[in-house]
């Protein structure tokens, strides 16, 4: 009774759980009408479970246009709850592709602001050794005071090499930060499509993006090819098991009954006396139970 009880529980589950994913999946193609599509979504689940168990009960009675028109009727509303599954968990894989997305793109793109911004430093330390090798020449020369002269000249262009290293140095902190930030959720991405990733790399030998689509696609089929199903025939495994345990508690207590007449029976039997006397042509006979007697008499054969 336990097992029956556990399988029509589970059934039960199933099928509201079904039911919830596909009022979902159909109120995202339908989102025009979100009330009436949920009563829809409620009073056909029910009214599919209900059909699926009275078909089992009436198999035998059940004409067979109606018992025809009964099985396409649970198949057909298996396959309408089939798809809003379909549409539910399509639509949270997109909704979850549209939030977290690929980070490789922007990841590539702050890679290349870094390198322009290390050859602009690159520039302007050029700059500033040319600077530099023209007053070495000066002091070669021992035109010492030219020299000077020559550095004064050339502070406002130094600072301004200066200010422009400095400013690139402080880009490129910023955006190796953010490049970090970045690849960190690039990894939790790929650490959440890491199964699909594997199974597309499986089943296709490589995971692309259009692959891994495909591999969510059937991820999705399979998943929803064993859900309503499932249910539907843990219901009618329910019923069976039901009836197979009325069947035996009825037999169970047959037996017990039969077997409580057949004691009180031999009960009956060991507390009876009986006793015959001859009397010419006749044969008396004493019952006597718990003091109590009847006599009667047989003829003779």
């Amino acid at each position: 009774m336990i097992l029956a009880i556990l399988t029509l529980f589970t059934a039960l589950a199933i099928s509201a759980v079904a039911a919830y994913y596909s009022i979902i999946g159909l109120i995202a193609i339908f989102s025009a009408a979100v009330i009436p599509i949920a009563v829809m979504g409620v009073v056909l689940e029910l009214g599919k479970l209900v059909t699926a168990s009275w078909l089992y009960h009436y198999w035998r009675r059940v004409p067979n246009l109606l018992k025809s028109y009964l099985i396409s009727a649970v198949v057909i509303l298996m396959f309408i709850t089939s798809m809003g599954i379909f549409g539910f968990l399509s639509k949270a894989h997109i909704e979850q592709t549209t939030i977290s997305g690929d980070k490789s793109l922007e990841i590539v793109a702050v890679e290349s602001q870094i390198v322009r911004h290390k050859k602009d430093i690159e520039r302007a330390e050029f700059s500033l050794s040319l600077l530099d090798d023209a007053l070495k020449k000066y002091t070669e020369l021992g035109a010492v005071t030219k020299g000077l002269n020559a550095r004064k000249d050339q502070e406002v262009e130094r600072n301004e090499l200066n200010e422009s290293i400095q400013s690139a140095t402080d880009k490129i902190a910023t955006l190796s930060q953010k490049k970090y930030d970045l690849k960190k959720q690039q990894l939790q991405i790929e650490s959440e499509v890491g199964p699909i990733k594997y199974i597309a790399e499986l089943i296709y030998g490589e995971s692309t993006q259009s692959v891994l689509e495909d591999a969510v696609r059937w991820v999705i089929i399979i998943i929803v090819f064993v859900f309503d199903p499932l249910a539907v025939l843990l219901l009618i495994s329910a019923n069976i098991t039901l009836k197979e345990e009325r069947k035996r508690r009825r037999t169970k207590v047959t037996r017990t009954r039969r077997r409580k007449q057949k004691q009180e029976e031999t009960a009956w039997e060991r507390k009876l006396k009986e006793k015959k006397e001859n009397q010419g042509g006749l044969t008396k006979v004493i019952h006597e139970n718990n003091g109590m007697k009847a006599e009667y008499y047989e003829l003779k054969e």
